[in-house]
């Protein structure tokens, strides 16, 4: 059984607040409590039936897991130069996903550290106009390739939130939202070991779950933060201005749209401070 596990680090035990995870923060500390409770999940499945583990690390610049303290027994994506973001190296030889660490989308709820993909350009995604955050977009993603999402770590509106697309997800709550920017905290030990039970459970179960899809073409809107982000999107060919901030486009398949998707987020990161521009080398 082969599993792929996307990891972030926001839905992570322990952490409450954006100066954890900066680099004059206390980052180094909350990457051991990722690669720890990465490790709790890599454990669940093997428990459970896998032979075979994919870690997507898909936080910030996507490098956060500490490789010498991750599970030997799972291989690591690392690096952020990639076109399917936080499914780098997801096709369809795999049995299921598991989301570790994620967390709510922007503006929904109180959910910690909430956003979707890129907070400080994307404001809203739909696709098929559902309005998705990462979770339920990645699993679209994989129930394309017709593999089943297994398992979900976050705050306990994180859970709520996916659970409205995937109800009968497996599930760990480790932390309650008291604010986007607090939490009332569980030890991070209870949780792995929550996460290594429920995981193992979610792999046994993963011949009734479906995978989650959408037939015809897949239809992406995005509204950005500000209109530079949006306008400078349009660079691409498919792309359509619906509005000053909000664009659309359409592809066949999911796989092809989540590419273009990352794509315009990319384009529209770099354009959100004007730093886009032509290079002599």
């Amino acid at each position: 059984m082969k599993i792929f596990i996307s990891a972030d680090i926001e839905g992570i035990s322990g952490v409450a607040t954006i100066q954890q995870l900066v680099n004059n923060g206390e980052y180094q500390r909350f990457r051991k409590l990722m690669t720890a409770e990465v490790n709790a999940a890599i454990r669940g499945a093997f428990n459970g039936g896998a032979d075979e583990i994919i870690v997507a690390d898909g936080h910030g610049n996507m490098s956060n897991i500490i490789i010498e303290e991750l599970d030997p027994r799972a291989r690591l994506v690392s690096g952020n130069n990639r076109v399917m973001c936080q499914l780098e190296g997801l096709d369809d030889t795999f049995d299921g996903i598991i989301f570790i660490g994620h967390h709510g989308r922007e503006s929904a709820t109180n959910a910690v550290i909430s956003h979707t993909l890129a907070g400080i350009c994307v404001k809203e995604m739909k696709i098929n106009d559902q309005v998705i955050g990462e979770t339920e977009m990645n699993a679209f993603v994989a129930g394309s390739l017709n593999i089943p999402a297994l398992f979900i770590s976050g705050d306990d509106q994180y859970i709520e939130e996916v659970k409205k697309t995937l109800p009968d997800i497996e599930s760990v709550v480790v932390k309650y939202a008291r604010d986007r920017l607090a939490a009332e905290l569980i030890h991070p030990e209870i949780v792995r070991k929550e996460i290594e039970g429920k995981v193992a459970v979610s792999l046994k179960l993963a011949n009734t779950i479906k995978p989650l899809k959408l037939s015809g073409p897949i239809t992406y809107e995005i509204e950005f933060k500000g209109p530079q982000q949006a306008h400078m999107t349009s660079t691409i060919p498919s792309v359509t201005m619906l509005s000053p901030t909000r664009i659309t486009f359409t592809c066949e398949d999911m796989v092809t749209a989540y590419k273009h998707m990352w794509g315009c987020v990319i384009i529209a990161m770099a354009a959100t401070n004007g730093v886009l521009g032509h290079a002599n080398a």
